[in-house]
């Protein structure tokens, strides 16, 4: 059978009715209750691997989250899998690593691009194709973390698929690679390292949905190095505001139209 025409879809075990147009994704599964804390009405759905879905409401719209786990194969299949059910608007809520000096431990970076320096992208649109967000999703996200005051920037993040080869690259045997990339992204003032975003532009734009990205940032590597002041943060509530209230000026905008 089709996967688009599957009544039960066959990771994320849900069917139509079950989930919203908008979706709000968190890699972390233990993300996903807090996160529907801030719905109307939120029920736990299913359970299925890594995919925990939770269903509410925003504004009367029914809006959902659900966890993609790590990295860009498991997140892909759970935006194509929402996308067979009618989700049309997709937030990814997760963390990140700064790259740049001013982008410190606490803040929130809202990306404009995302380096597809990862493998599932590239089975969904040649390397010449720039992985980029909806502008309305990231317009959204920035007017939102203006609103509540935050810390925040926008920018170019950096996708990987190995957390390890970006923090030990010294070891792998492709560290002439790992090393003079990373410099490169530096010297092109990317922002931060993340795992998910350049998969899921490039899904949303295969499958002609919408979305954006937002993300807590947890350290700062080249702060450390560079001997500022530097410390771990692991209160993502300010990224899953920014993305709650991105999701109503959504709701919102598209009810003019």
């Amino acid at each position: 059978m089709n996967e688009n025409q599957r009544e039960r879809q066959f990771h994320i075990q849900c069917e139509k009715g079950e989930v919203g147009g908008y979706c709000i994704l968190p890699g972390d599964p233990g993300r996903c209750e807090a996160i529907a804390r801030q719905f109307d009405g939120a029920v736990h759905v299913r359970t299925n691997r890594e995919y925990v879905t939770y269903t509410g409401a925003l504004l009367g719209e029914k809006v959902s989250v659900v966890s993609t786990g790590i990295g860009g194969p498991s997140a892909a299949i759970a935006m194509e899998e929402l996308a067979n059910l009618g989700a049309h608007t997709f937030i990814r809520v997760g963390t990140c690593g700064g790259i740049e000096l001013s982008v410190q431990s606490g803040d929130v970076v809202v990306a404009t691009g995302a380096v597809r320096m990862e493998g599932t992208s590239r089975e969904y649109a040649p390397i010449e194709w720039p992985a980029v967000p909806d502008f309305a999703v990231t317009c959204a996200l920035a007017q939102a973390c203006q609103n509540l005051g935050y810390s925040w920037h926008a920018g170019v993040v950096q996708c990987k698929d190995s957390f390890y080869g970006q923090h030990s690259p010294g070891r792998m045997p492709v560290s002439y690679e790992l090393e003079q990339k990373w410099e490169a992204w530096k010297r092109l003032g990317v922002l931060a390292s993340e795992m998910e975003s350049a998969a899921l532009f490039a899904v949303a734009a295969a499958r002609r949905v919408r979305c954006g990205s937002v993300f807590h940032v947890i350290w700062n590597q080249e702060r450390e190095a560079a001997g500022l002041d530097q410390r771990e943060s692991h209160d993502t509530s300010a990224a899953i505001r920014a993305g709650v209230e991105a999701l109503k000026i959504l709701i919102g905008q598209d009810r003019k139209k």
